[in-house]
C-alpha cells in the first residue's frame, strides 16, 4: 500500500528562523492518527535562517538523524562533541540515556534539513553522536545506507534501531528498486525532483508512507534526490 502526504497538506509553522513542515504529529501539531509509522516516529523538513538555530535542549531515547539538504548545520552537546554537516551529508545522535544539545545555522544563507527520529530498539545507554559525508555521485542510480542498525550496513553511521535511512540520486528517466519487505514499515521523501513510488506521482517533498510492500521501485521524471526510511 502507498499512501501519498502532500507537502502543502503538512501540519508546521512560520517561527520567523524556522520554517517547519511535520509529516507526522509533532509538537503542537498533534493527531492521534499521524503517530509516525512502525519506529520512524518524527520527519521535519526545516528551514532554518542564517546565524540562528535551536539552542541547548534535552533528547532521551531517540535515535535522531539529520539529512541536510541545502547549506549545512553545526552541532555542539554536552558530551563536547562539534561538527559541521555539510548538504548532502549525515549526522547521527543516539540521546540514549540522555543528551544536550544546539544545532545552529552559522552559514550566511538559509539551511534546509529534513530532521527523522526512530525510536531504539532498547532504551538507555551512553549517548553517541556521529557524521559523515556521502557524495551524491556514489549514490547516484542505486539506494545507499547512510544510517543502520545492522551489522551489515559497514559503511553507514550506526544507529540503535532495526532500522535503515538510505538516499538515492536519479536522473530523469532512471528507475532504481530497494526490496523492502511486505512485513517492514518505509517512508519515502523526494528532497528535490519528481518520482513515481510503485507507480504513485510524487512531488518534491512530498511523503510517501509504504506498507505491506515487498519492493520499493522508484522512478525519476525529473532529476531526482531521494530518502527512504525502512523501519521495523
Amino acid at each position: 500500500m502507498i499512501e501519498r502526504k502532500p507537502f502543502d497538506t503538512l501540519g508546521g509553522g512560520d517561527h520567523g528562523w524556522l520554517k517547519a513542515k511535520h509529516h507526522f504529529s509533532f509538537g503542537d501539531h498533534y493527531d492521534p492518527n499521524n503517530l509516525g509509522i512502525g519506529s520512524l516516529r518524527v520527519w521535519n523538513d526545516d528551514e532554518i535562517a542564517p546565524n540562528s538555530g535551536f539552542p541547548p535542549h534535552p533528547h532521551a531515547n531517540m535515535e535522531i538523524i539529520t539529512y541536510v539538504r541545502e547549506g549545512a548545520i553545526t552541532h555542539r552537546d554536552s558530551l563536547g562533541n562539534t561538527g559541521r554537516t555539510e548538504a548532502g551529508d549525515v549526522q547521527v545522535m543516539s540521546a540514549g540515556s540522555g543528551i544536550r544539545h544546539a544545532e545552529y545555522n552559522l552559514e550566511t544563507k538559509t539551511t534546509k534539513i529534513f530532521q527523522i527520529w526512530i525510536i531504539p530498539t532498547q532504551t538507555g545507554g551512553q549517548p553517541a553522536w556521529g557524521a559523515k559525508p556521502f557524495p551524491k555521485a556514489d549514490r547516484s542510480g542505486r539506494f545507499v545506507t547512510l544510517a543502520s542498525g545492522f551489522a551489515d550496513d559497514k559503511d553507514a553511521l550506526p544507529i540503535r534501531s532495526q532500522a535503515r535511512v538510505l538516499g538515492a540520486t536519479l536522473r530523469a528517466g532512471e528507475t532504481t528498486t530497494y526490496p523492502i519487505g511486505a512485513e517492514r514499515h518505509g517512508y519515502l521523501v523526494p528532497s528535490s525532483g519528481v518520482v513515481e513510488v510503485n507507480g504513485e506521482r510524487v512531488e518534491a517533498r512530498d511523503g510517501v508512507a509504504i506498507r505491506q510492500e515487498d519492493v520499493v521501485t522508484v522512478k525519476a521524471l525529473a532529476d531526482a534526490e531521494i530518502v527512504l526510511v525502512d523501519a521495523a
